[in-house]
């Protein structure tokens, strides 16, 4: 048997053993060392990644991040993306704000927003997207309980389909929603990452007024490697992240939450 043989047999059974495509060799690079080696040089492409608030009223921050990884994936300013709302996430959190992601890299004309009823129709249409290779990246919105292990395992292989960035978007809009999402109680998906986020406080410009866009980040799912944490600042100009040297700011609270965090550092993303 040859070594390409072999090496498509390898993938064959990893997907059959776990149920879970294996992922495109393609990768979105941070351009941040010690992130990319916990990735395994990168954020895989043709596979799915969740993204949630790390605390209440940081829906903000984590619409942040998932822009800023949308905008690195289409890989400057040519591209196209699309993002998936249901009328109950758009009520909840607020319609898309044009002029909040232009601030962050991507401009609406290199967006395809889709708004559906349920959520049952923003998975069909996450899943048919995915399959696209026309598309770099696929955005949707869900509220925590929506994408369970059945649903993530068919968009996973739909991303593993059409080699692009599958991101869900977890805007923990319903009531009993738990936060952090990396909690025990955190039901199964088939994400290879998941992300917490929060707003963070980032160096001053030279003007002594607000700096660039900084998250801090907790990785507390990787199939790729090691957890961490992160604190990042977001160049809309560049397309790229950079390690944050932030001021000096009050202790972290001793329940582990981002209460402390500022909650200034991102502009506006949502409308309502």
């Amino acid at each position: 048997m040859s070594s390409e043989s072999s090496e498509i047999l390898h993938t064959l059974r990893r997907t059959v053993a776990t149920g879970v495509p294996v992922e495109d060799s393609r990768l979105v690079s941070f351009g941040v060392a010690s992130l990319d080696q916990a990735l395994a040089g990168g954020l895989a492409c043709g596979a799915l990644h969740e993204i949630g608030p790390a605390a209440s009223l940081q829906g903000g921050a984590a619409t942040g991040f998932t822009m800023a990884l949308a905008a690195r994936a289409l890989g400057g300013p040519r591209g196209q993306a699309v993002w998936i709302q249901t009328d109950f996430t758009v009520t909840e959190a607020g319609a898309l704000y044009g002029l909040g992601f232009d601030f962050m890299g991507l401009s609406m004309d290199r967006l395809v927003v889709l708004r559906v009823p349920r959520p049952r129709d923003a998975l069909w249409a996450m899943e048919e997207t995915l399959k696209c290779r026309a598309v770099s990246a696929v955005v949707a919105e869900f509220a925590s309980e929506e994408a369970d292990l059945t649903a993530t395992r068919r968009l996973a292989l739909a991303a593993r389909a059409g080699g692009g960035l599958g991101l869900i978007l977890h805007l923990n809009t319903t009531p009993d929603a738990k936060l952090p999402c990396g909690q025990p109680s955190c039901q199964p998906t088939a994400a290879t990452t998941r992300w917490e986020v929060a707003s963070a406080c980032g160096e001053r410009d030279r003007f002594g007024g607000f700096g660039p866009t900084t998250f801090a980040l907790s990785l507390v799912k990787n199939r790729r490697g090691r957890t961490g944490q992160w604190r990042l600042s977001w160049d809309h100009h560049e397309y790229a992240f950079a390690t944050s040297l932030s001021l000096p700011v009050a202790p972290s609270a001793r329940d582990g939450s981002h209460r402390n965090e500022s909650p200034h550092a991102l502009f506006r993303l949502r409308a309502g």
